[in-house]
């Protein structure tokens, strides 16, 4: 049985199932193993590893603890009281108008940001007037549509990663920015700084940057020293606005001050770094790695939601749920009639109820002609089914993404 523990409840002899924090957040060779010594609890702390998993069929068992199924289904629980608890904000454009136009905007931002950082490697400056029109197409189109871009943003290729991520991490980050609010110049220099945000990766060397598997200790304080490289190369850069340079320096930084380069906590991050910082752990746990299988967003805003109890601010963390959704738009679900289906448009009432794509019956077992169903509308109209949960794209050996 899988249970969830807090730190100062691990012991030698317990069999580590997960170590519940972000990926790349600590130099372990692994996330499952047995744990020998106290000296190996020792080395855990040290990465602001505050709760973990635990496997007790294969290690010793903590009585009372929480189950990994209760864990989910509380968090959850919390989750659908935080989407429900506010009103959202309808579309200027629809899903399926805007989706075109994103299209173009994300191909062309992913090619800018790789023409920026082969420009760095090589030793070059960046140019911000040409960078500055990239990030305004950006924030345009989410404006429009948020889901639009943020879906294309899922469509990741292992060995594009660093570019990809760098361009969703913009877009997610101003749309994060509209749902808090700020001002149109805030919004596009935070985006700005979003789509810089990995810049001193250029710096790292190739070996350890692609390296397709777990990093040594050694290489990991390498590779944390991007953080600061990329500081230093936006602090060179004229006309880089200092909120864009925040962004990239505190986008690693944590919230109990577990993080780097400054280990900074709580009010000392500003707001800025702490959004990137949530933003950057989504993307990252949900795109495909040369060594990860990205996960379902709705699974990783689970974990984030979790962690906020440590390392993010919880209000945050709640507000970016709000922005992107539960269920975001791509993200496969089972109905309660026993039909799968894609999340192809948020809902204009609730985030629990969003248009879907049905595809398939479960009770049946064969695939249905695909259909869109309304789950916000009544009984007659089309809707009168509801979400019971999300699921794995791989079980069912399909890319939700070509129903879109």
């Amino acid at each position: 049985m899988i249970k969830k523990i807090a730190f100062d409840q691990l012991r030698p002899g317990m069999f580590v199932h997960d170590l519940n924090c972000g990926w790349l957040q600590h130099p372990f060779l692994r996330n499952r193993f047995k744990v020998h010594t106290d000296e190996d609890i020792q080395k855990f702390s040290q990465y602001g590893i505050r709760e973990v998993y635990i496997d007790t069929l294969l290690g010793l068992d903590v009585a009372d603890a929480q189950t990994e199924e209760e864990v989910k289904a509380e968090v959850h629980e919390k989750m659908v009281q935080v989407v429900e608890a506010h009103p959202i904000r309808p579309h200027p454009r629809p899903m399926r108008e805007e989706l075109t136009v994103a299209r173009q905007v994300h191909h062309e931002a992913n090619q800018a940001v790789h023409t920026i950082m082969s420009d760095i490697r090589v030793g070059k400056q960046i140019e911000v007037e040409q960078v500055n029109p990239v990030v305004e197409r950006i924030t345009e189109s989410i404006l429009r549509n948020r889901d639009a871009l943020i879906s294309l943003g899922r469509i990741k290729q292992k060995d594009t990663y660093t570019f990809q991520h760098s361009v969703n991490v913009c877009a997610l980050l101003v749309s994060f920015c509209n749902a808090m609010e700020f001002d149109a110049v805030v919004i596009r220099e935070i985006g700005l700084g979003g789509l810089l945000h990995d810049i001193g990766k250029m710096k790292v060397p190739l070996s350890i940057l692609n390296k397709p598997g777990s990093l040594s200790e050694k290489e990991f304080e390498v590779m944390k020293a991007h953080v600061t490289l990329g500081q230093e190369i936006l602090q060179e850069t004229p006309n880089i606005p200092e909120s864009a340079i925040i962004v990239a320096g505190q986008h690693h930084e944590r919230y109990d001050g577990t993080g780097y380069p400054g280990q900074l906590k709580y009010d000392q991050i500003s707001v800025f770094g702490q959004m990137a910082s949530i933003v950057d752990v989504y993307d990252a746990l949900t795109s495909n790695r040369i060594y990860h299988t990205g996960e379902e967003p709705t699974g990783v805003l689970r974990k984030l939601y979790e962690w906020s109890k440590f390392h993010f601010d919880q209000e945050l963390v709640q507000r970016f749920i709000r922005t992107i959704g539960i269920y975001p738009v791509g993200s496969l679900v089972s109905l309660e009639s026993g039909r799968l289906g894609i999340v192809i448009e948020q809902g204009q009432e609730s985030l629990l109820k969003p248009v879907v794509r049905v595809i398939f019956d479960l009770k049946q077992g064969f695939k249905l002609t695909p259909r869109d169903v309304d789950l916000g509308k009544p009984v007659g109209q089309g809707g009168a089914d509801r979400i019971v949960g999300y699921e794995l794209p791989d079980k069912w050996k399909l890319d939700p993404f070509e129903y879109i």
